[in-house]
């Protein structure tokens, strides 16, 4: 019978975005080291079993939902998340403003559940929702005011055991690594046009975009939600360009990323933020 640690390792499936440090994440570092708790979901009843009753599991029904979360980025495999992801609590969320920034995560405190020396780095891609009818100290953990982490158990357990339930962990803002240039995901229909874009590196996130068309100057850009970004006005016809502007302060510029022949449902890559 192998020892409850090393079962814990031989079960974890490998994170297809994660980065598992020994916090030598230092270099590329946004800001400092901040204190919040992180709990879990499961999203699989097999990913539940034997795991803390007070942390969610859920349905297959909300599988879905979780995965493509609150930034609008939907399949989390395709657009190289992997199960690396964060749903953040409503002071970190920022109305979607933070969808895409990177966060280094490790354990603190709890010498009974830690995972010494470990840390993480996943990508805000969900919102955890607050429960108002629970106070924010006795089970509303997403709750204002509130630094709540809400991990993928896979994820969880990169940096404590599933038994810890929910805890005291230690986060900072990292740049993140993309391979790859940014993607624009097109959409919308004549008068109403929308992008989704992901895969954003150095901050991660999007602060504001702007689009030009061969027949406009460049037209500011609205957030739908999340990183889908709107704006009324037929662009079909003609190549497009986009701006956008990064958490950090960098501006980054992709001319004509999107042809002229473009189609709705289509996705093109553009330049990367450079680190």
């Amino acid at each position: 019978m192998a020892p409850p640690l090393l079962l814990v390792f031989l079960l974890l499936p490998a994170l297809a975005a994660g980065h598992e440090h020994t916090s030598t994440y230092g270099s590329s570092a946004l800001s400092e080291w901040r204190s919040a708790k992180a709990s879990y979901y499961a999203a699989d009843p097999e990913d539940a079993i034997g795991t803390d009753q007070s942390s969610p599991r859920l349905p297959h029904s909300l599988f879905t939902g979780i995965l493509g979360g609150a930034c609008g980025f939907g399949d989390l495999g395709k657009h190289g998340y992997g199960m690396a992801t964060v749903g953040l609590s409503t002071a970190l969320f920022e109305r979607g403003a933070a969808c895409g920034g990177c966060y280094e995560v490790k354990c603190v405190e709890d010498l009974k559940y830690c995972l010494p020396g470990t840390s993480i780095v996943v990508t805000a891609t969900n919102f955890c929702a607050p429960n108002y009818g629970l106070p924010a100290d006795a089970g509303g953990h997403c709750n204002p005011p509130n630094h709540h982490f809400l991990l993928p158990i896979q994820a969880f357990e990169k940096i404590a055991l599933w038994k810890a339930g929910v805890m005291p962990i230690q986060y900072r803002r990292v740049k993140c690594l993309r391979e790859g240039g940014v993607r624009f995901a097109v959409n919308g229909r004549h008068f109403f046009f929308t992008v989704l874009i992901s895969n954003v590196g150095g901050a991660g996130d999007v602060r504001s975009v702007k689009i030009k068309g061969t027949e406009s100057g460049w037209l500011s850009m609205g957030r739908n939600w999340g990183q889908v970004w709107h704006i009324n006005c037929d662009m079909r016809g003609q190549p497009l360009s986009f701006e956008l502007s990064s958490g950090d302060g960098k501006t980054l510029t992709s001319f004509n990323v999107v042809p002229k022949d473009w189609e709705y449902g289509k996705t093109y890559t553009g330049k990367q933020f450079l680190l």
